[in-house]
């Protein structure tokens, strides 16, 4: 009976592997048969964001390459290549997250210069009005 018992117990052993194998496979089957439209909304609002701050003046490069990456995804998306369409949609977002990030950078910067320079003429103005009152 000891090896009746070991038999059923690896049968169902090898059952499990193989119903797990088989599942495994079947999710892996299906997130690359669904179109990946949670990252294109991902990747679209942070291309909006990065258009929002300012990224088409101080960043055109990196949005033009986010634009043309997202562009393609949604063309492999239409061909049902969801893999790669998510992949690149991927890629789109974070080139839109560094097109953003530089475009606040040198709206930043700009504002520093700015204020700088409205330093730089409250001085002289202080100073030519120390002169006129002498």
């Amino acid at each position: 009976m000891n090896s009746g018992n070991a038999k059923s117990a690896s049968s169902r052993s090898g059952f499990t592997l193989a119903a797990l194998a088989l599942g495994s496979t079947l999710l892996l089957a299906g997130c690359a048969g669904n179109p990946p439209t949670e990252q294109f909304a991902v990747s679209n609002t942070v291309l909006k964001s990065a258009t929002v701050a300012g990224a088409t003046e101080y960043a055109p490069v990196e949005l033009r390459t986010a634009q043309e990456k997202m562009a393609r995804a949604e063309s492999l998306a239409r061909d049902k290549d969801y893999e790669q369409a998510r992949r690149l949609a991927e890629q789109a977002e974070w080139d839109a997250r560094v097109a953003e990030r530089k475009a606040l950078a040198a709206k930043a910067e700009k504002a520093y210069q700015d204020s700088q320079q409205g330093v730089q003429d409250l001085r002289e103005e202080g100073q030519r009005s120390t002169i006129i009152v002498k």
